[in-house]
């Protein structure tokens, strides 16, 4: 009678264990569905930086809203406090969300970005729990006003 306890406890342990694996990888796979474009709005030259206010719109296709905290330009060796924004944004599951967003970039990069190269953006997501996890989306330039 005792042996039959311990296997259906072990049994009880097994499953439990496979559903918090199978619920950590739910979450992992909700923040994988996400993808991203940019429009540069405005461009200012300062000297070997350059300011740009970029329209982002993030686009959710998981199952779960997403909320993110915080966003960096990840493209060049070292961001600075400049490339990285904090924010509040909501991106509900299977909808988009658009914000914008200033930051100060190094001019080569931004000229690599007119050349079509696809800048990277670090996100800070909070995950159900209060756990943050984070995400990077290579976006996608959107054509729109023509800014050098």
């Amino acid at each position: 009678m005792k042996c039959r306890i311990f296997r259906i406890c072990d049994y009880l342990l097994v499953v439990a264990g496979l559903f918090m694996f199978t619920t950590q990888f739910a979450q992992a796979s909700d923040v994988s569905q996400l993808s991203g474009s940019y429009q540069v709005v405005q461009k200012t030259d300062l000297g070997p930086q350059t300011h740009v206010r970029l329209q982002l719109r993030l686009t959710n296709h998981g199952k779960r809203p997403l909320h993110i905290q915080r966003l960096t330009l990840w493209d060049f060796p070292h961001a600075d406090k400049d490339a990285t924004q904090a924010c509040s944004i909501v991106v509900l599951s299977g909808a988009s969300a658009d914000t914008t967003q200033e930051f100060t970039i190094p001019r080569s990069e931004y000229k690599l970005w007119r050349r079509g190269a696809r800048p990277r953006l670090l996100l800070q997501i909070e995950a159900p729990g209060g756990r943050g996890t984070t995400k990077v989306v290579r976006l996608v330039r959107v054509s729109g006003g023509k800014v050098n």
